[in-house]
């Protein structure tokens, strides 16, 4: 127990990262639409999808580099796919989170500022903070903010059970399989729970930086135990959130706005309704510094894993280069301009926009799981740290889960 609690850190990264759009946006809005009916989905998505979030601290902590280094020694045909899958993808997931952090923001401070300019001082002022390297100190505070989010969802969840609810008949949708609407909310519910399958290679660049704050390489199973404390603790609160959203909001005929403001508003009723009214600020600020950080992560992780990409995809250059922070800097700007690109055209819809990107990575995930699989079984990955027959199993049957559903998305919205 000790050596865990000295390793924990990217295991509750991990759950920082996932604990954003995920929970606060889509879990609540599955619970509000119907009820406890996907309740067993996300439980199966957060097992399908566990081999795959598992390999980065895995690979990272046998052989002490991260899966993009992974994907070069496979072949730099994976390193190409990683990066055009990360190139089409890395706006619209960085202008979603960002969208719902400035939602919140707005609500608190009942801001009438134009939601596209806010969004892009929000991103601007992250870029600051990481250039600054003062990211340490929000990275401190997250943790305890994480653990206030949680007992207050918990709590609320428990409060919720007594209220009396007036519930329309007409509003007592369940889930159906042969609506399409019904499966596009799933697939985008799906895509981000816990995360996107990015977030493995985030996960193991996290690692080496633990590593390296430790002097030392730490026992692989203590590294493993340390990231499912932090993939169990962000399993149950997922299901929290579907259970606050059922018990305050489902059969009311009270729907969540696409607007961010307006559903920043809804989201924290749920809780002052449950808890009272004097939770309002705790509450409020605990949600905004959530997604403030998950908005941060996320513009850090993207700039740091496209310096290695753009190593071992153009060598030559890379040799005159050779500084990888100013390439940070140079992604850091494109990513801040493309996102807020993307805001400028969609910023009063959150909802499309979350479900856009929740989509897409959807998609991508069957590829990328593909991928880390192939890394750790790879010849050139140490014997004893290559997952076992049953993980092995586990993962090519989310292979073929996340596969299958990608087709079932694609039939609904193409062909059907």
């Amino acid at each position: 127990m000790k050596k865990i609690l000295h390793l924990l850190g990217p295991g509750l990264l991990f759950a920082g990262t996932s604990i954003g759009v995920s929970h606060l946006v889509q879990a609540t809005r599955a619970g509000a639409m119907f009820n406890f009916d996907l309740i067993w989905i996300l439980v199966l998505a957060f097992i399908l999808k566990y081999p795959f979030f598992e390999f980065g601290p895995r690979y990272a902590n046998a052989t002490g580099f991260s899966l993009v280094k992974g994907y070069q020694k496979v072949g730099n045909w994976a390193v190409f796919i990683f990066a055009f899958l990360t190139l089409i993808s890395m706006f619209i997931l960085q202008a979603a989170v960002t969208v719902v952090t400035v939602g919140i923001l707005a609500h608190i401070l009942n801001i009438t500022i134009d939601l596209t300019f806010l969004s892009f001082v929000l991103l601007v002022i992250s870029g600051i903070i990481l250039l600054w390297g003062k990211y340490s100190l929000l990275d401190k505070l997250i943790k305890y903010i994480i653990v206030i989010m949680a007992v207050s969802t918990l709590v609320a969840v428990f409060a919720a059970l007594g209220i009396h609810k007036e519930v329309s008949p007409d509003s007592l949708l369940n889930f159906e399989w042969s609506k399409s609407a019904d499966i596009f909310f799933l697939i985008a519910f799906v895509g981000w729970m816990p995360s996107p399958i990015d977030v493995s290679v985030w996960s193991s660049m996290w690692n080496l930086e633990k590593i390296k704050k430790l002097g030392y390489v730490p026992e692989l199973k203590a590294v493993l135990t340390e990231f499912r404390i932090g993939y169990i603790f962000t399993a149950l609160l997922a299901i929290a959130f579907v259970l606050l959203g059922a018990l305050i909001m489902y059969g009311t005929g009270e729907e969540f706005s696409s607007n961010g403001t307006i559903f920043s508003g809804q989201l924290i009723k749920m809780y002052t309704t449950s808890i009272g009214s004097w939770s309002y600020w705790i509450i409020s600020i605990a949600a905004f510094t959530t997604m403030f950080s998950t908005t941060i992560t996320v513009l850090d992780a993207y700039s740091r894993v496209l310096s290695p990409v753009y190593q071992y995809m153009f060598r030559n250059h890379w040799e005159k280069v050779k500084n990888n922070k100013s390439l940070i800097f140079i992604w850091l700007i494109i990513l801040i301009l493309g996102s807020s690109l993307i805001i400028a055209f969609a910023a009063k819809t959150m909802v499309l926009m979350v479900t856009i990107a929740t989509t897409l990575s959807f998609l991508t995930a069957p590829i990328l799981a593909w991928l880390n699989y192939r890394v750790v079984t790879d010849e050139h990955m140490p014997e004893d740290a290559r997952p076992g027959k049953g993980l092995k199993i586990l993962s090519w049957i989310g292979i073929i889960f996340l596969t299958v559903f990608s087709f079932i998305y694609l039939y609904w919205a193409f062909l059907k």
